[in-house]
């Protein structure tokens, strides 16, 4: 879908230019940052984004980068009927969450279910940063027993909610605690760990390989130039990990990406 196309001569020209086509869907609420420059624009942007996308129903202006530990952005209310819940489908899967109050990233459909494809049934899956469970969920419902670890309260709940929906609450262990406290909490190795990190929290993975049995794999992901990555593999080579794949998984700013990596416990 072209946002800007539907309002070339509705938005002037100079401003036109500073609004991005792409936004952020989820459910069926969508979610813009504008740019400042356009605030005598946001009815019209509004209006167009739900003329052209019909399962939106809501539109929201991020009005602050992400914040605080529950990493959640400030919200304004475009169009729509200013309620934030939703509930987000993805590869047969139901996500309930409220987007002003819980992280959410429907960005990485494809990683998780590639991810989830990996596991098979009966191992035992960590899962840290888990938020509303849409790395935990896939898992559990391949037969693995998997244990949740998020710090935001609120978003635990809505994980447990979310298990029960999607028919796997018996398979997974959800614990509001904070992903550095793992191997204080958890005495025991897993088979698999499953670490979506957020940025600035790379540290976490020196942890990791001491919360595994030998030959479990992690999926790891980092926020990254290019040109750090053969360092960065390097660094995860000398925690006794094998690198079995390095993706680059989405642009999030000017030369930095989201990269997944798959890697085995030697």
């Amino acid at each position: 879908m072209r946002l800007k196309e539907g309002l070339v001569g509705v938005v002037p020209e100079e401003r036109l230019a500073r609004l991005s086509s792409r936004f952020h869907v989820i459910g069926d609420i969508a979610i813009l940052y504008l740019d400042p420059e356009l605030d005598g624009y946001k009815d019209e942007i509004a209006s167009a984004l739900l003329d052209q996308c019909r399962n939106v129903r809501t539109v929201f202006n991020k009005i602050t980068p992400l914040e605080g530990e529950r990493r959640t952005s400030r919200l304004e209310l475009l169009a729509g009927e200013g309620n934030s819940f939703t509930v987000h489908r993805e590869f047969g899967f139901r996500y309930h969450l409220d987007v002003a109050r819980v992280f959410f990233n429907s960005r990485l459909g494809y990683e998780r279910m590639r991810v989830a494809v990996q596991v098979k049934a009966g191992e035992e899956a960590l899962v840290l940063f888990a938020g509303v469970g849409p790395f935990a969920i896939p898992p559990a419902a391949r037969g693995a027993r998997v244990v949740a670890l998020e710090k935001s309260p609120e978003a635990c709940s809505w994980l447990a909610e979310n298990a029960r929906e999607n028919g796997v609450a018996e398979r997974i262990a959800v614990i509001n605690a904070d992903a550095f406290s793992m191997a204080a909490l958890l005495k025991r190795r897993f088979d698999r760990a499953i670490v979506p990190a957020p940025y600035g929290m790379d540290r976490i993975v020196d942890a990791l390989p001491g919360m595994l049995r030998r030959g479990g794999i992690i999926h790891f992901y980092t926020f990254k130039k290019a040109q750090q990555i053969e360092g960065l593999k390097k660094s995860y080579e000398d925690l006794g990990l094998e690198v079995l794949l390095c993706r680059r998984c989405g642009n999030v700013a000017p030369n930095v990406s989201r990269w997944a990596f798959d890697m085995q416990k030697i």
